[in-house]
């Protein structure tokens, strides 16, 4: 079965709320809400690749040295096994703009569990909940 490694990021504002994307409509598992990030291209660390995609998806700049590692979810979909390392992230540079039309939402930790999410995401959320 191929690995697809893909990077995600808990974004936290002063509040210690959590940024949730939702997936837009024509792309797979579109209306469940999840951690920004993306697919680990060729040649690409996660932590650059989280770089980017804040940039693309969300107009914001960071860098590598305020992404902190926290735990990474190993979830097997039918077509592929899904590895993805779950960085946390509070500095970045910009404000945090929907870029690809996806809905955001700025969320308590313990209201995670109230947002329908990827199978893979799902046991990120109590890992994260009790970190903060």
């Amino acid at each position: 079965m191929k690995i697809l490694l893909v990077s995600a990021v808990a974004l936290l504002d002063p509040d210690n709320r959590v940024l949730l994307a939702q997936r837009p409509e024509g792309k797979s598992l579109a209306g469940l809400w999840e951690f920004p990030g993306g697919k680990v291209e060729t040649g690409e660390t996660p932590e650059a690749c989280l770089i980017r995609e804040l940039k693309e998806e969300l107009g914001i700049d960071t860098q590598a040295s305020c992404l902190a590692p926290l735990a990474f979810a190993s979830h097997s979909y039918e077509e592929f096994h899904l590895l993805m390392p779950l960085f946390v992230c509070r500095r970045w540079e910009g404000i945090v703009t929907p870029r690809e039309g996806q809905r955001l939402s700025w969320v308590a930790p313990q209201r995670l569990k109230d947002y329908p999410m990827p199978p893979a995401d799902r046991p990120l959320i109590p890992i994260l909940r009790d970190w903060l």
